[in-house]
């Protein structure tokens, strides 16, 4: 049976590097959404300590995650201090378990540096680099020391040119977001030399609306959409799920009427501005992949680049053999990545 609730609860509720993702409100949300089985797990440490590892495997059993891509973070949490040797006993623990063929842990990227010192036979590791905003001071101190000039600069120009944020936290308008996205993703095939079909299929299988749905459901009290109103229309939209650390997951526009005025600069002001009244101690900005242009995007709210990592541990070379595939399809058809 998955952690006990009670101790999961504690955990998340005190650890200082918790997500929303870590709740066991997600990963019921997850499971729900993705047909996905909660085999979390609780630890205790020979001090007493006790420490969770939110997992869900598929439900043959043959992979499992914490948490799989595009749902979510996972990590060990704990209210009290996680310990490189803890990672290394909670390793070893997974490493025993029989018939599971691929195991996953996407930590928190400010838990990273613990991840890093821990010795974890047989781990193939993933790096990657979010960025990071801290929010200590408050929302005028980050505005004025954190907040680059050219941000400042683009907030009152959307202002001045009539966009309005306005925030959803109950999901009804996620179909309005879905309808930016796909405006976005049209954008993205054409830059990456995609087939539209297949961008739009990867999209819908990667973020469905009723899976953006059933996730807002779960959490009601840390989803919010906002959505930057133009004209009598939405233009842009970003979804963030607040906590502990707030967190971007999602973002969409219609370009070439979100871009010139700078609808997407007064949107990220609005959630950073709310994460600040929540009490989060940190905006997390989500990974950036290898777009120079977005982690200069993000830069210029004051979010420092961090490393990000994914631990692997698999009794088959799935990683090659999924690299290798991918490769040959990018190839043929001509792909090439988003700078």
């Amino acid at each position: 049976m998955p952690a006990p609730r009670p101790e999961w609860r504690k955990a998340f509720a005190a650890d200082p590097l918790a997500q929303a993702f870590h709740s066991p409100e997600w990963v019921d949300g997850v499971c729900a959404a993705g047909g996905f089985t909660d085999v979390s797990r609780l630890y205790r440490a020979p001090d007493g300590r006790q420490l969770v590892l939110p997992l869900v495997r598929r439900r043959l059993g043959l992979v499992q995650a914490s948490l799989p891509p595009s749902w979510g973070i996972g990590g060990v949490l704990s209210a009290d201090d996680v310990r490189p040797e803890d990672l290394v006993a909670i390793w070893a623990d997974l490493r025993r378990q029989r018939g599971v063929l691929r195991t996953s842990v996407r930590p928190s990227v400010r838990s990273v540096p613990t991840w890093a010192a821990a010795d974890l036979p047989g781990a193939k590791v993933r790096t990657g680099t979010c960025h990071v905003l801290d929010l200590e001071g408050g929302f005028d101190t980050v505005w004025r020391t954190r907040f680059t000039g050219t941000a400042r600069t683009a907030v009152r120009k959307a202002e001045k040119s009539g966009v309005v944020v306005e925030r959803d936290t109950t999901g009804a308008r996620l179909p309005e977001y879905f309808t930016l996205l796909e405006s976005s993703v049209e954008r993205w095939a054409a830059q990456q030399h995609e087939p539209l079909l297949l961008s739009r299929w990867r999209a819908r299988q990667r973020d469905p609306l009723h899976k953006l749905q059933a996730l807002a459901a779960a959490v009601p009290g840390s989803f919010s959409l906002y959505l930057a109103m133009w004209e009598g229309r939405a233009v842009a939209g970003d979804i963030v799920y607040s906590g502990t650390n707030a967190r971007y997951t999602n973002g969409a526009m219609i370009k070439e009427l979100a871009g010139p005025v700078r609808a997407n600069f007064l949107v990220h002001r609005t959630a950073i501005e709310d994460a600040c009244a929540a009490g989060s101690t940190h905006f997390d900005f989500g990974e950036s992949g290898d777009s120079p242009g977005l982690a200069q995007y993000k830069s210029r709210f004051g979010a420092q680049p961090l490393p990000s990592r994914v631990l692997l541990m698999e009794r088959l070379p799935i990683t090659e053999t999924d690299r290798a595939l991918r490769g040959v399809v990018k190839r043929a058809i001509g792909f090439r990545d988003a700078g």
